[in-house]
């Protein structure tokens, strides 16, 4: 923990309007703690079962859980069209604005056609409940439709960001068994056109199974065509009829697949299932958000490739009713002005996005907010990483006047949905801390050996009871599943593997992965893939990898390497060629803050190498303990050849 964390000191009072017409109050956490299986069958029950559960919690086999058992449910159903049974088909459900400045709106009644259209196209090519579908697509109305209509029809989704490789793309098609790749022929990005279907076409010549490719027009860019594998989605999708009756399955059936890395090479699937999940993300965005559908504009400023998109901007606004905000592009394009413009043109009233995108604003200045009317904002959010007590109080002053409270939600694709956070009319708000548990959620920071710590304590963050969004395994990897969370401390605790401290008052801090996975931006990045990417060029014999402090991003990336022949230019050229290579490898956001070229790697006398004391290197601090090391001298010839400051791009 920082400096600055350790005394932060100030705390900010909810507003007494937004208190005083909250959502959820301060009982909320007593009714939770009295009876949590009754506290969360409460919140199960905002949502529409076509069968009642029979339990809401079989524990029976941990850390294997079913919630809600024998109860039935279509997920996309209780998304949509239940809403325009009710009355609300007019209310717009998206504005969508593209980066060059297009825009679609969506009305629920009109979101639910589409879908059920393209519900009826993946039928027609014959994907059935529980087959897999890849989705592959930009920041584009058809991915939440891909996604929605899958879940019409009990497919099972698997989302992967527009940014990731070839490699990248084939690797988790292969694991989860895809039939079916939808994805467009490219998106727009920092003003130029990014195409996309090259990656799929790479990818799919590498796997077996898949049928076909649906390929939406987005960009109008010339792509390579594979006669009855590849379809377009118009031709496909806009012929279907706009009828179609979604089929209610078990509250454990599979929604989705999302990948992240692990500490291995191997990504990891997980698994996430239809009721418990939609119970916590629709019961979570509507409390933390304290979300009025009649009159709140909601935008989650991030990528529907991620698990923030998945819970926060499509299935838990949709489930309570949200117009929402969705937008192609990055902040800066076509100038630094552009999100709030944005915030301005639709009149959003709450904002959820990342303290690195806070840390570029801070770094742009705050005359850039100040030319904007951002006075419809009522309430921020912050996801992703924690968030430092400087950016906070920027955020607080600059883009929310110092009237909104800011929501610092800490949670995992694992979990789904919200964990620790704040609530808006409840909590006296201490910048940079995620504070408390959600009501419902069991939480704990341990020591090494499991035991509770007491307030103004720094330990390790746990799960300790199970949470109706809860992964439910790694797919196809049950063992992978228990080893990876419920191992350390046993089968009923979930270790997340951050790092956390209580304060005094009990707040808790999280401070970070305790393993050997970088957060780069809010990304999960493992050593593991970028080192083996790494070692994969020609050039390079060894190398490790750490994640270091980021002023921007949170985390950067830096990298040690070995190369393969001394004679080897290990010059600036080598060096651009090699972050290039993870980028083409992994995708854009694993390329390396910096490459430092070393004739030998700290290692113990087994031959692991001590990434610990390459972080002490990476973070400009004093040396840990080196007893360990074989030869402790290469951590002198290390720090001598430490580079001049880091690249920026």
């Amino acid at each position: 923990m920082s400096e600055t964390q350790a005394t932060e000191a100030r705390t900010f009072e909810p507003p007494q309007e937004l208190a005083a017409q909250a959502n959820v109050g301060p009982d909320v956490y007593a009714e939770a703690e009295g009876d949590r299986p009754a506290f969360w069958a409460k919140a199960a029950g905002r949502l529409t079962w076509e069968t009642p559960w029979d339990e809401v919690l079989d524990w029976s086999n941990p850390p294997f859980a079913k919630w809600f058992v024998g109860g039935k449910l279509n997920v996309a159903y209780n998304c949509l069209d239940r809403h325009v049974e009710a009355g609300h088909g007019d209310q717009v459900a998206y504005h969508w604005e593209g980066e060059p400045g297009d825009t679609r709106t969506f009305t629920y009644a009109q979101l639910t056609e589409e879908v059920c259209r393209a519900a009826n196209a993946l039928t027609e090519l014959g994907v059935q409940a529980g087959d897999r579908v890849a989705i592959y697509l930009p920041m584009i109305p058809e991915a939440v439709i891909s996604m929605l209509a899958c879940a019409r029809i009990g497919a099972v989704h698997m989302v992967v960001f527009g940014g990731f490789s070839a490699d990248a793309l084939a690797s988790r098609i292969t694991d989860a068994g895809a039939t079916l790749v939808i994805t467009s022929d490219g998106g727009y990005r920092r003003g130029s056109a990014s195409a996309l279907k090259p990656a799929v076409d790479d990818a799919v010549e590498r796997t077996e199974g898949v049928r076909n490719v649906l390929v939406v027009k987005r960009t109008g860019q010339d792509v390579a065509w594979s006669e009855g594998r590849d379809l377009w989605w118009d031709d496909v999708v806009a012929k279907q009829s706009s009828e179609h009756t979604a089929e209610a399955f078990d509250a454990e059936h599979p929604l989705y697949i999302m990948y992240t890395s692990g500490t291995t090479a191997k990504p990891k699937g997980i698994l996430h299932t239809s009721g418990g999940y939609l119970t916590q993300v629709a019961y979570t965005h509507w409390a933390v958000f304290d979300l009025k559908p009649d009159t709140d504009v909601f935008w989650t400023a991030a990528d529907v490739g991620w698990v923030t998109g998945h819970s926060y901007i499509v299935y838990g606004p949709l489930a309570n009713r949200a117009t929402s905000i969705m937008y192609e592009g990055t902040p800066e394009t076509p100038h630094r002005g552009r999100w709030f413009e944005l915030i301005e043109k639709y009149r959003v009233t709450i904002l959820y996005t990342a303290p690195t995108v806070i840390r570029t604003f801070m770094k742009w200045g705050a005359d850039v907010p100040e030319g904007f009317d951002l006075t419809s904002l009522r309430l921020l959010g912050s996801v992703g990483e924690p968030i430092n007590p400087e950016a906070w109080l920027w955020y607080h002053k600059n883009i929310g006047g110092g009237r909104c409270p800011i929501m610092d939600t800490w949670w995992q694709t694992e979990t789904g949905a919200h964990m620790l956070t704040p609530l808006p009319g409840v909590t006296s708000l201490v910048p940079g801390s995620a504070q408390h548990p959600f009501p419902g959620i069991a939480a704990k920071v341990v020591d090494d050996e499991g035991n509770e710590l007491s307030d103004d304590s720094t330990g390790l963050l746990v799960l300790t009871e199970p949470w109706p969004s809860m992964l439910r395994t790694i797919w196809g990897d049950d063992d992978r599943y228990v080893d990876t969370y419920w191992s350390r401390f046993g089968k009923t605790v979930y270790f997340a593997g951050d790092g956390a401290k209580k304060d005094a008052d009990g707040n808790i801090w999280l401070l970070g992965r305790v393993d050997d996975v970088m957060n780069v931006s809010g990304h999960r990045i493992s050593t593991t893939e970028v080192e083996s990417s790494l070692v994969g060029h020609p050039a390079v014999a060894e190398a490790a990898v750490v994640g270091a402090s980021d002023p921007t991003t949170g985390q950067g990336i830096v990298a040690f390497v070995i190369l393969r022949e001394s004679g080897t230019d290990s010059g600036d050229e080598l060096v651009q060629t090699l972050r290039s290579h993870v980028a083409k490898d992994i995708g854009p956001i694993a390329k390396p803050r910096q490459i430092m070229v070393v004739q030998e790697l700290p290692k113990t006398r087994s031959g692991k190498i001590m990434r610990r004391l390459l972080r002490d290197i990476a973070e400009n601090r004093e040396l840990g303990d080196v007893t360990t090391l074989t030869d402790s001298s290469v951590m002198n010839m290390i720090k001598d050849k430490l580079p001049a400051a880091p690249s920026e791009d």
